[in-house]
């Protein structure tokens, strides 16, 4: 159900700006993208764009929000990310031009639309899902899971490790306490010349000192949360891999490993311009500071099914959230699973890399609805394994390793490199898209699926609507 709209907004025509002397219809091609959006856009349900605006009826006439989606949507699509390069290329760019008409937003208004709409645009995803789906790039047969490190804005510069942040802690203590000593001796010697004051208030010296005493101490118990987690996670794995070693009747090879410590090391590192991010292995640039973007694709078309981005590094913890995400945006955009001839909802074939396994991963993917065909090592290129028969009692991996290596495991697992590794060349290397623009995890999975999302409307247009070339 639409919502009734009050608020007032500016008048936003494209068509005006076509009736110039100069249309960007005599210059662009008749099946350009953004003639894709600006007819596409307007029927697409933007309630939720409009709904922050109906709140307020005062004030001079905002932008109308159909406006601004179609100007962010055209952009991401085209590579351009920047509030301001995007502001720029509304004075400069015929396809902008095209979008905007006379009326331009400047960038601080792209960029408060921006933040201020992330959820909507989960909403939007869903809808041009559907849209993919009903136009038959949807067929659910396969999807192929996998993930890529990019950037976040987060400097390495400003971070500090946990044995550097226990030696400022120690010494901004001792520091506030000198202050604090200094403080009351001129107290006592004030009054004893000038009688009472009110002795309320502090320092600058102490007042700063104390909110940088607060801030390292957030830190350092950042630190201790994430090395408490991690702590728990390796008791978790080892009492996995002590169970599956009973079950084989084997022995441990090595030594006996240390006990696992709850305290983080003094190397481990937080960073002070965006504390959700962890610092992690990027390619070819060495670590630094980014997120761990998460993507499932459908392999007819490589429509994205959905996506999201976590702060951790190992691709183990996302196999889940990934299963669960994709099935929730799957029933959010009201796209149906496969049904069998009996009537019952089918097992959808799930491939990804060696660095998904898990035995949890591999039982949460069959507990969410699908068939995964994951490696259980690195595979060599070219090099055919032999069926090798189970034993009895044979463990998740021995199992699924032996999935895998069956001919139809086989090609399977082949086709999942040219469904999901492509998607992220179009985005980095096509789109330029290699680093978060916003700070906080909350606000770098809206920007994801802004990039996605845009990445399934190109997909949608280059097969359905893209002029084609003899």
């Amino acid at each position: 159900m639409a919502i009734p709209r009050r608020k007032k907004y500016r008048c936003w025509n494209p068509e005006a700006y076509g009736q110039q002397a100069f249309r960007p219809a005599d210059r662009l091609p008749e099946g350009d993208l953004v003639f894709f959006l600006l007819d596409s856009v307007p029927q697409l349900d933007l309630d939720a764009f409009y709904a922050s605006y109906e709140l307020e009826t005062r004030g001079q006439p905002p932008f109308d929000p159909s406006l601004l989606v179609c100007l962010l949507l055209y952009a991401y699509c085209v590579g351009v990310y920047s509030s301001r390069k995007i502001a720029q290329a509304c004075e400069r760019n015929l396809a902008f031009l095209a979008i905007v008409g006379d009326d331009r937003p400047d960038f601080r208004t792209l960029s408060d639309f921006r933040k201020g709409h992330l959820e909507a645009f989960a909403d939007l995803f869903a809808q041009v899902l559907r849209l993919a789906a009903e136009a038959g790039l949807v067929r659910l047969g396969h999807l192929a899971f996998d993930g890529s490190k990019f950037l976040g804005q987060a400097s390495r510069h400003k971070a500090m490790s946990y044995g550097y942040l226990k030696k400022e802690e120690a010494r901004l203590r001792q520091e506030i306490a000198a202050l604090l000593q200094q403080a009351q001796e001129t107290d006592a010697q004030e009054d004893a010349a000038l009688g009472s004051r009110r002795g309320d208030e502090l320092p600058v010296e102490l007042q700063r000192r104390e909110q940088r005493l607060a801030v390292l101490t957030a830190a350092k118990r950042r630190l201790e949360e994430q090395a408490q987690a991690a702590a728990d996670e390796e008791r978790q794995r080892r009492a996995e891999a002590e169970a599956e070693r009973q079950v084989q009747g084997r022995k441990r090879r090595g030594k006996e490993p240390g006990p696992v410590s709850d305290v983080p090391e003094d190397k481990a590192q937080t960073s002070f311009t965006d504390p959700d991010l962890k610092v992690m292995k990027q390619s070819n640039k060495g670590w630094d500071y980014g997120g761990n973007a998460q993507i499932s694709v459908d392999a007819t078309c490589q429509i994205l099914v959905a996506c999201y981005v976590t702060a951790a590094a190992n691709d183990q913890q996302p196999a889940a959230p990934l299963a669960q995400a994709t099935c929730a945006s799957l029933e959010r955009a009201g796209v149906a699973v496969p049904v069998d001839e009996a009537g019952q909802p089918q097992k959808i074939a799930a491939s990804a890399d060696s660095g998904y396994f898990s035995a949890a991963a591999v039982a949460e993917l069959e507990e969410a609805g699908f068939d995964p065909y994951l490696a259980t090592k690195r595979q060599k290129h070219h090099e055919a394994e032999a069926p090798v028969p189970l034993p009895a009692g044979a463990t998740a991996k021995e199992r699924l390793a032996a999935k895998v290596r069956t001919p139809q495991g086989r090609a399977l697992y082949a086709r999942r490199k040219v469904i999901v590794e492509p998607v992220f060349g179009q985005i980095k290397a096509a789109r330029g898209f290699r680093r978060f623009l916003l700070r906080g995890l909350a606000k770098i999975n809206g920007e994801w699926r802004l990039v996605c999302l845009t990445h399934n409307l190109l997909k949608v247009w280059r097969y359905g609507c893209a002029p084609s070339v003899n």
